[in-house]
């Protein structure tokens, strides 16, 4: 992900924000969403990185001339509701890469690819 976008150009410049730190803000964003133990590498990415073309993390952000599409590979914690977890995933990551970008997410993909598992107790 080195393409560059172009968010605003001005008379002083041009602002450039990297699909990079896109995907870094949807990253941090998905995080933060109780019952998401990380972000993954999904196999397609996996294989996308051995040939040089970079996805983040379990991420894939597409961006156009003022909208973004974002996929996003995420392990769940078990016992809890994956769909209320990639539903709050995807109100989070859209929040905030349109505050802090200025573009419009028009879709936030979530692919639950793992589930984990919480260390379990022995009962002697």
């Amino acid at each position: 992900m080195s393409e560059k976008y172009l968010v605003e150009s001005g008379s002083t410049g041009d602002v450039k924000i990297s699909e990079d730190v896109i995907a870094t803000i949807s990253i941090l964003a998905a995080e933060t969403v109780e019952g998401v133990v990380k972000t993954q590498s999904g196999l397609k990415s996996q294989a996308m990185d051995i040939i040089g073309r970079a996805m983040a993390r379990g991420i894939k952000v597409s961006v156009g001339e003022a909208e973004a599409v974002i996929d996003l590979h995420i392990t769940v914690e078990y016992g809890l509701n994956i769909v209320d977890i990639a539903t709050k995933v995807q109100d989070k990551v859209k929040d905030a890469v349109e505050n802090m970008t200025g573009l419009t997410v028009v879709e936030t993909n979530v692919h639950v690819s793992g589930i984990a598992v919480p260390d379990r107790k022995v009962k002697n």
